[in-house]
């Protein structure tokens, strides 16, 4: 399975910028049959877990969050970057290369759910700045990380290191 997975994403070199090689997942979101096997592993690997909601880090683990929280039964909620949501947030900021940037969520985000039980999820992991602080945010929200799922890990980052939960990556490059 993560070989077949692995040959539908597309490597884009030099984007986005001059020396990166990109991993691009929407070859692997258009082919129909990768999809559903991704969907199909995640499902069965999270259906034991009991879980309350699944939240996916903006943008792309919206794809993987929205699907995987339909299939499990569970409500979804979107972390989205600072002034992205229509209703009162709490964010938390992360450093960047240069600068800092913050990822925020509605205050009632888990309905006032104490210890929710919640899956973190994005497409991939580099250095680990924005999951960190989406795991963050989800703690202090008054729900509990269980885990953060990543589909690819750049391991030669290692910013799954940097997680405050435990980390499951389904490809690691």
């Amino acid at each position: 399975m993560k070989e077949y997975l692995l040959s539908t994403i597309r490597d884009v070199k030099d984007f986005p910028k001059e020396g990166i090689v990109f991993k691009d997942i929407t070859t692997l979101l258009n082919d129909p049959k990768a999809f559903k096997t991704l969907m199909d592993h995640l499902e069965e690997r999270y259906k034991s877990y009991d879980l309350d909601f699944v939240a996916g880090i903006d943008s792309r683990g919206f794809i993987f969050g929205s699907v995987l929280a339909d299939r499990l039964g569970v409500g979804f909620v979107p972390i989205r970057k600072a002034g992205k949501l229509p209703y009162t947030t709490m964010g938390e900021k992360y450093a960047l290369e240069y600068g800092v940037d913050e990822v925020e969520i509605h205050i009632d985000a888990f309905r006032d759910k104490k210890d929710a039980k919640v899956l973190v999820i994005d497409d991939l992991i580099a250095t680990g700045g924005t999951a960190k602080a989406a795991v963050s945010l989800v703690n202090k929200a008054g729900a509990k990380c269980v885990e953060a799922c990543f589909v690819l890990n750049l391991t030669f980052l290692d910013g799954a290191s940097k997680i405050e939960s435990p980390v499951y990556s389904v490809l690691e490059i």
